[in-house]
């Protein structure tokens, strides 16, 4: 399940430094959090599809992966960020 253009480059203005600035780790986080969302959504759906499944575990190590990098680097960042996107607790 790809994001539309459209929700991708409204993610990276309200995320980012810029509308150009798809690489920082708040808008990669931003931007898989967006598509794990979209596949949960689909599992309820389609419960028996197991190859997404396998893809949707991947999102979530990978997201795991940049939080965990962004709370070492700005812990600040990080706080704000999941707060923002109801990620944890």
């Amino acid at each position: 399940m790809a994001l539309l253009k459209d929700d991708k480059a409204k993610l990276v203005t309200t995320y980012g430094k810029n509308e150009r600035d798809t690489g920082t780790s708040e808008v990669q986080i931003a931007i898989t959090t967006e598509r794990i969302n979209t596949l949960t959504e689909h599992f309820k759906k389609f419960p028996k599809d197991t190859n997404s499944r396998r893809g949707l575990l991947i999102l979530v190590g990978q997201r795991k992966k940049l939080l965990k990098y962004l709370q070492r680097t700005d812990l600040e960042k990080y706080r704000q960020l999941i707060e923002k996107l109801n990620i944890r607790k």
